[in-house]
Formats: C-alpha cells, structure tokens, sequence
C-alpha cells in the first residue's frame, strides 16, 4: 500500500527522505523514484542523475550516513519525472588490487538491478570510448489480463532454439520488423504450423554487440550471439522495434503472451557464469564498481579466473552473488512469465569461490528448491571452459534437466555409420538412464539434441566434413573440430543430384530419430528446411546471412520442411513415446530394444542396425495399446528385418520409410500393412511403424 511519504532532507536542491531497502533497483514511487544499491566494501555512494543522452551528470546527489542500512544505500528523491532523466552511480571504497578491491569513484557504475541501459537500441551502432553505461526507470504496468500459461510437462517439450535477431533478420523472412521481437510475433502462425511448444531465446539480456567488435578483410564482426551479458535485469533494447523509452520490455512481453496464448512456452538462455566485463583488461562498469572481489572469482593475487573462456568468471555461490541471481529469475518468472531457463556453461555454477567443484552447490540447490521457481524449468548446459564436464552427474535435486551432449555426439556418429556405438545409440533413444537413473534423476533429465546454436546445422552436418570458420578472423582455429559430420562424399554445396538426395534422407533420419527419443526435444531454428552456416561451426560474430535465417529455402526444401511437421505431429499424436505410463495391456514392457530380430540385443562392434518399442496403454480408448517401433539402418547396405510379433488383432502398419523416394517417405495414408512384420530395409533409413488393432 503507498503511503504519502514526506522529504525529511534536502541534499543538493533536491528534497530526498531514506527509501524502501528491500527493494533494489530503481523504482517509481508516490511522488518521486526510490534508490536502492548495495555494496559490501563501499564507504560511500552517490546518486548521479544526467539528461538523457548526456554522458556528464547535471547532478551528484550523496547517500547521507543515516540513509545506509547495514550494507544497503536507499533513498526517495522527490520530483523525478522519469522520463527526464538516467542514472548511474559512484562508489568510493579502498583500492587494493591484489586483494581484489578497485573502488574507482570517478568511474560510473551501472545498476545491475536496473530495468532498461540507455544507448543501446540502435543495432551495430558503434559508441564513443567515452561511452557510459547509465539506466532509465521504467514503467512496469503492462496488463497480461486473464492470462493462464500452457504449462507443459518437460517430457512432451518440443524446443525450437532460435536468436532473436537472426530469426527474421533477413529480407526472405517476410516480416515488417526484420530482427525484433515483433519480428518473431509475426511469425508466430509459422510456429503454430510447425508444431513447436516451446522456444529457447538465445541471450536476450542487455549486451553490447560491440563489445567485441572487429574489422577483418573489410567485413564488420559483432558479439552476435549476446553471451556477454551488461545487465541481468534489462532486455536488450536492440530487439526491439518500439524505441520509446521507459516502455522497455513491453514488446517483449506482448511477444511471451502471444506465444503462450498459442500453446508455446518461452524458455531464456541466461549467462551467469561471467559478465562482459572482462578481466583486468575489460571495461569498468558495474560490479567491478560495487564489490569486484565478491562477484567475481579471482586468484590469490586478485586476477580473474577464466573458468567460462570469457575473462571473467562470477563468484556464484557466494551469498551475496547466489541472492542476486535468484532475485533476477524471479524476476523474469514473475515480470515476464518465463517458463523456463537454460543456463549456459552451467558447470561454472557449482563451482566454490576458490574454483573447486562443489557436491552440493548451494546455489544450485536455492533454485531448484525456490518457491517462486517451484514449475519452472531449470536446464543446464553441464560443462564448462574450464575442463568441468558433468552430463550425467550434474547435481539435481531432481529439478535440473542437462542439456545431454552424449546423445548428441553418439547418435551423430552412429547415424553416419560408425561402429561399435548400437547399444550406445539405444541407450540415447530410450531416455540415457546409464546417465540419468530414473529413480533420483526422473525421466525428464535428459534434453536431446543433434544441433544448437553452438556448432553445424542439420543441413551443414552432412555436407561439411571440416569446419569453415576463416570468416571469423581466426584463422579456423576457432570452433569444435571433433564436429562428428560427414559431407556425403563432397564439401559443401554440390549440384550432383545423388549427393544431394542422401543428404535430404540423413536428415531425415536424424530428426525422426530425435523425435523417437525419450525426454525432453530441442533443435535448432531453421534445420526444418535446411538452413545452412555454409560450414561455419561457431558463427557467433556474424551479424549476416551466415547466421540469418535464409527463408527462401523453405520452398527449395519443401519436402524436409513437410517431413519435419509430420514427425513433430506424431510424436504429439503417440504420446508413449515421450511417457512412460508403464506396461502395456498386453504385457509388452513401456520400452525395448531390438536388432534385426525381435528381442535379441546382441550388438557387435559392426551392428549399425538398432530398433525400439514404446508400448503402453491408450490414453484416449480404453482397452487400447498404443506400441509404436522405430528402427535406424545405419549401415549403408540393406537389412532384412523382422519387427516383434502383436497381439491377436494387431498387425503392423508403416507409417515413414525414409529409404523410398523422397515423395513417399512419409506412407501412412498408403496403408502398408506388414502382415508377416517383416520389411527390408534400406541402406541409411529409418522406419516408423505403428500396431493397429483390426478387430
């Protein structure tokens, strides 16, 4: 409830009065703005007010001893009209660098709680060496109305990863607002078509594209992919279309409710293992102002640990850092009803404050037993730069999900034909439990994916043998080479027409496996026709139609695209392959695994043929089982198979062959019935079938 509260100050010609000390950030009161900051080591702080878009304060406002509370600063400054100015601050403390202490208060520093940064809407627009970071108030008044979240079970997630700017940035996209969030609201009945229900936004907190901004060979390099965060609070104004400032965020906001009023929840990528502030040779701008030697983990001798290969890394579980984190999801889980958080080199987060891996985090732990946080969906990539890789062994609670680099590496492989990987392969199919025992990890902790942002995509998978990153001004150095690809027989593009063929099938069977895999499904935005990065396996400075999105082969790939739906609509319309509702009526376990023979899993190191059954009971007709078998050939010679036999007055009826031609891949309506359940199957293929009841 406000309160008419009275100035009991005046401090510099403006009448002030001690503020709300829970509360941090900039926030409109009744009459005024209330100030909040903290800082551990500080011994002062003042409040600086400037036009906007002045880089020099018209006004330095001190916090007066009696306005401090422990380590907190607050204060109401009365006749503030937000729209009439930003803000920054300074802080003066020791400076002791080899104990980590740089107070500097001649240096301005932003306010991590801040809302919205000023001069950043502008894309690629390069600011002045002088350039400061300051903040503006915003408006937090959008309306959500009756608004109810689609709140999807982890297992049945089908995420689409995408980058905000490079969705729709290019002019074959078709939208209005090319490289906005507007922009991907107006592609929302594509999503609907497709059949997604669940995007992951890569980094949508307010960074500086020019942070690491290049010129090679006369082209310009950006941070394109945003990974380096300048406030956790703020969305990056760049994305919007609708500049009008203190409004930050709203379009934001119209886009995460247009998407969840059409079933598709919205998961963030959020960076906390490092800011961009770099290492000692890095901008000073926010905590390095606040409370360097507690935000950021640093060596005895006060450098920065590199743990994220960024510069810096944050000191997560320190209290102080563990709080602010957990203030900032809360936040976007409350403000902006974000369904879910995908943490980027998330290994970093178990890490104690001298580097060491912890068995029980306690930041982990806080969020996976936060109330606010209680159904969000917490997904971590379980590895970071510094040699910490944890897929399998990430610590859970069994709230974290991981994002299952093993499925990726070993389905990549066997699908292009290595051997020795089937029991490999069909431990990936049926939910990794030699990773994730079911019984303290669940059956939603393993995130499959063949592709993400961070490497090829589907297309480049199979026409790239090497990476060819040169664009990047690295020399190739850059990028993962162990990328388990294979180009078909030529690199690159080719117009030999059997090349190309082979290619269309392998990527089709890659994605029918996805889809036939238990947990959680992600794939990268554009592989539904065939997108391609023409070999650029770390394409994350490319602000150009390396990264965009070329909408034009939609009609060029028509046939994947079509594939695509049709395997996302399957795995929604059998829904015992994402649960595990356990035995079927018949008897059949909720899952098997199978070679060329039913029931027998006599692997060799040369079987490339691997097959499994998802059985269970109907959901929707009594009475009913629902078994579906999907069976890979990876070898690229045929093989005679023989599916398990069905109970009396089932019969199995093929749905997808992906060894016929590419107009007769998907042949459910042609109603093949394999009577004798048996089928030959053809080199590099894949095979749904599913068991009808016909009497």
């Amino acid at each position: 409830m406000l309160r008419d509260l009275k100035p009991t100050d005046n401090i510099c010609g403006f009448k002030v009065r001690p503020g709300y000390y829970q509360t941090d950030g900039a926030t409109p009161v009744r009459g005024g703005v209330n100030f909040t900051i903290s800082s551990f080591y500080a011994t002062s702080c003042t409040l600086l007010l400037f036009y906007p878009g002045s880089k020099i304060p018209y006004a330095r406002i001190p916090f007066p001893d009696n306005f401090k509370v422990g380590n907190t600063y607050s204060m109401i400054v009365f006749g503030l009209e937000i729209d009439k100015f930003e803000y920054a601050y300074s802080l003066d403390g020791p400076n002791d660098p080899k104990k980590g202490l740089i107070f500097n208060k001649d240096m301005y520093v932003l306010d991590p709680y801040a809302k919205a940064v000023t001069g950043q809407s502008g894309w690629g627009v390069r600011q002045p060496n002088t350039c400061v970071y300051k903040a503006r108030v915003v408006f937090n008044d959008y309306d959500w109305g009756n608004f109810k979240a689609p709140r999807i079970p982890m297992e049945e997630l089908i995420i689409y990863e995408l980058h905000v700017r490079g969705f729709t940035q290019d002019l074959s996209s078709g939208v209005s607002h090319r490289g906005t969030f507007e922009g991907i609201r107006e592609k929302i009945p594509y999503l609907k078509e497709l059949g997604i229900n669940a995007v992951e936004l890569m980094p949508i907190f307010e960074f500086d594209e020019m942070g690491s901004y290049r010129n090679f060979n006369g082209e310009q390099l950006y941070d394109y992919w945003g990974y380096n965060t300048v406030c956790f609070f703020a969305p990056n104004t760049s994305y919007e279309s609708d500049h009008r400032h203190h409004r930050e965020g709203t379009e934001l906001k119209k886009l995460i409710r247009d998407l969840k009023s059409n079933g598709i929840e919205v998961i963030l990528d959020v960076v906390f293992n490092h800011t961009a502030e770099g290492n000692e040779k890095g901008p000073f701008f926010s905590f390095k102002g606040l409370d360097n030697n507690i935000y950021y983990m640093l060596t005895p001798d006060g450098k920065y640990y590199n743990f994220s290969g960024c510069g810096n890394v944050l000191n997560c579980n320190h209290p102080i850092v563990r709080n602010f984190i957990k203030d900032c999801l809360r936040y976007w889980v409350t403000e902006y009803k974000i369904d879910g958080f995908r943490f980027d080199l998330a290994s970093i987060l178990g890490r104690n404050e001298d580097g060491t891996p912890m068995d029980q985090p306690p930041l982990l732990k806080s969020l996976a037993f936060d109330p606010i946080l209680g159904s969000t969906k917490l997904i971590a990539e379980a590895w970071d730069a510094g040699g910490l890789y944890q897929v399998g062994s990430f610590p859970s609670w069994n709230r974290w999900a991981e994002w299952n680099g093993k499925y990726r590496d070993d389905l990549r492989r066997f699908l292009k034909g290595d051997g020795n990987l089937a029991w490999a392969a069909a431990h990936r199919l049926t939910g990794s439990k030699d990773l994730y025992d079911p019984s303290y990890r669940g059956h939603n902790a393993s995130v499959n994916f063949l592709t993400c942002h961070d490497g090829f995509t589907l297309y480049d998978m199979y026409a790239y043998n090497q990476k060819h990153n040169f664009r990047n001004g690295w020399d190739n150095t850059d990028g993962a080479d162990d990328n388990n690809s294979w180009n078909c027989g030529f690199e690159g593009e080719t117009s030999d027409s059997y090349i190309n063929n082979l290619r269309n099938k392998l990527i089709k069977n890659a994605f029918a496996t996805l889809m036939c895999s238990r947990g959680p499904a992600l794939f990268l935005a554009g592989d539904e026709f065939c997108n391609t990065q023409f070999g650029n396996n770390n394409a994350y400075c490319q602000d150009n139609i390396v990264s965009w999105l070329d909408w034009s082969r939609k009609e060029i790939y028509n046939d994947v695209f079509e594939f695509f739906k049709y395997m996302i609509a399957f795995r929604k319309r059998f829904r015992v392959i994402t649960k595990n509702r356990g035995a079927a009526t018949c008897t059949f376990p909720p899952e098997s695994i199978h070679s060329a023979q039913p029931w027998k899993t006599d692997f060799g190191p040369e079987s490339r043929m691997v097959a499994v059954m998802y059985a269970g009971a109907s959901e929707t007709v009594p009475g009913i089982d629902e078994i579906v078998y999907f069976a890979i050939n990876a070898h690229w010679e045929f093989a005679d198979v023989e599916l398990p036999g069905l109970p009396t007055g089932y019969v199995w009826k093929l749905y997808i062959d992906t060894g016929r031609e590419s107009s007769d891949v998907i042949v459910e309506k042609n109603n093949v019935m394999l009577y004798d359940r048996r089928i030959r199957m053809q080199g590099r293929s894949v095979i749904i079938a599913v068991a009808e009841k016909v009497f």
